[in-house]
Parts: C-alpha cells; sequence; structure tokens
C-alpha cells in the first residue's frame, strides 16, 4: 500500500503539506481553504498515520523524505510540527524536487541542549515514549493539551484537534513510537546553511509551548530564511489563524514557486 495523498485546490503554486505527529493531513483543512485559488496542494498523510495507517513505510526522515518526492511532483515542501523534520529532510536531500522550504511550528532540533536552550526538556519527550507503552489514548490527549498550550482559546482548539486526530482511524503505535524518537535524536542544525539563501521560511506561534519562537528565529537566521512570528497563536496557527499564515506565506511562496 502506497502513501495516501490528497490533492486540494488549482493554483499555480505546487505546495506539499506535512502534519504532525499523530495528527493527518486533514488537520490543514483551514489553511488549505485560504489557499485554495493560489495552490495546488498535496495533502500527506505520514507513514502510520490517517489513510496510510496500513502502508508499511517507515517514519525515519530520509526513507519518508523520499517516498513523497517520489510521489509528488517539484513543488514546495511546508512540514508543521514533526512533519517540519521530514520537510527539512527533503529539502536537504532533494533540492531540485523541494522547490523551497516551509516551516510551521517546526525546528531542525526538537530537544534542548547545552548549546540549544531553545529547545523542549528531553525528559517530556522520553515521558511521552514510555507513557505510550502503558496508556496510549491517555498519551495522545496529553500531547493535545501540549500543542494548544499558549493559544488564545486553548479549548476550542483543543475540541478541533480532538475531533481530527481518529478522523481517518487510529495511528500505527509502531510508527507513534518511531515519531517520538524523532523528536528524540534528529539534529539538523548543522545542515542549515546548505539551504539556499532566501529559500526557507519559518513561522512561529508566539505564544507556542512546543516550539519556542526563538528556536525557529536561530534557524531562520542559520539558514538565512525568512521569519515570521504570528502574534497570538500557539503551535497550532493554521487553526486559529490562518488568514494571518496565509499572509505571511503568500508572498514568499510567489516569489520562490
Amino acid at each position: 500500500m502506497s502513501l495516501y495523498i490528497e490533492t486540494q485546490g488549482s493554483g499555480p503554486i505546487p505546495l506539499v503539506m506535512l502534519h504532525g505527529w499523530a495528527m493527518h493531513g486533514g488537520i490543514f483543512n483551514p489553511l488549505v481553504d485560504t489557499l485554495r485559488e493560489y495552490c495546488t496542494m498535496y495533502l500527506v498523510d505520514l507513514p502510520g498515520h490517517g489513510f496510510s495507517r496500513d502502508c508499511g513505510l517507515p517514519l525515519e526522515p530520509k526513507a519518508c523524505a523520499q517516498a513523497i518526492a517520489e510521489a509528488t511532483p517539484s513543488a514546495i515542501w511546508l512540514g508543521w510540527s514533526l512533519g517540519g523534520v521530514i520537510a527539512l529532510q527533503g529539502a536537504l536531500d532533494f533540492p531540485q524536487q523541494v522547490r523551497g522550504l516551509a516551516m510551521l511550528c517546526a525546528t531542525p532540533r526538537f530537544v534542548s541542549g547545552n548549546d540549544w536552550p531553545q529547545g523542549r526538556d528531553p525528559a517530556l519527550v522520553r515521558q511521552l515514549a514510555t507513557d505510550l507503552e502503558t496508556d496510549y489514548h491517555a498519551t495522545i490527549e496529553r500531547f493535545l493539551a501540549l500543542e494548544v498550550m499558549g493559544s488564545p482559546d486553548p479549548r476550542a482548539e483543543l475540541r478541533k484537534l480532538r475531533a481530527e486526530v481518529f478522523a481517518r482511524g487510529e495511528p500505527n503505535l509502531r510508527v507513534l513510537q518511531e515519531g517520538i524518537g524523532i523528536l528524540d535524536e534528529t539534529d539538523l542544525r548543522t545542515y542549515l546553511p546548505s539551504l539556499k539563501a532566501g529559500n526557507s521560511w519559518w513561522n512561529a506561534g508566539r505564544l507556542d509551548r512546543l516550539v519556542h519562537p526563538s528556536a525557529m528565529e536561530r534557524s531562520a537566521q542559520i539558514s538565512q530564511g525568512e521569519f515570521h512570528v504570528t502574534a497570538h497563536a500557539g503551535h497550532a496557527p493554521f487553526l486559529s489563524h490562518a488568514q494571518a499564515i496565509a499572509q505571511n506565506l503568500l508572498p514568499w511562496l510567489e516569489a520562490n514557486a
């Protein structure tokens, strides 16, 4: 079984969209609606997620990026959260296929370290991995709660995430464990200077409690990319501020298409 990829929109700019951990491509619907006339969008359900639950591919970034590159036309890739790691890997490995890189609340390294204080506490990620073994649904619920922290309306945003998370079936436990491992271990910071200047776009949520805006700003500086902050948004700004995200994104898309 191959990856499930849904095509939306009829605009001239090709855009591949990669969702976050435990989600699926349908989570982008509010942003898709705002970009429909400007972009033709390829919404990927990552391996083990949504309608790609049984595709059998690993979530490992290199393998995943290759499978997506083979299944989609040359395009700009947009990645949210965990999807940003895969989008960045695709931009590094397939520069002819990935015309530009859009990172939405995503960084090259998720956890903190001595030289990366902007990351999340590694203990949080490892606790999620342990919790997955004992209580699958409660762990996903906990992660959703982390995603809406800082949102101007966390209850409404949490309802949206809850409604979407299992809308295409439950994600594969093995792949969820792989995803936690990727968040814990991946560090692509040293490769950021190899991105073409101006060819990356970084958008943070000012109130994001999972991916700190300073981590994204630093990543944009290293890659000589374009950096934006959505003032009153948390970790999923395309749910609460789709118009603002599109307003920041469209000029850059048009310049790089």
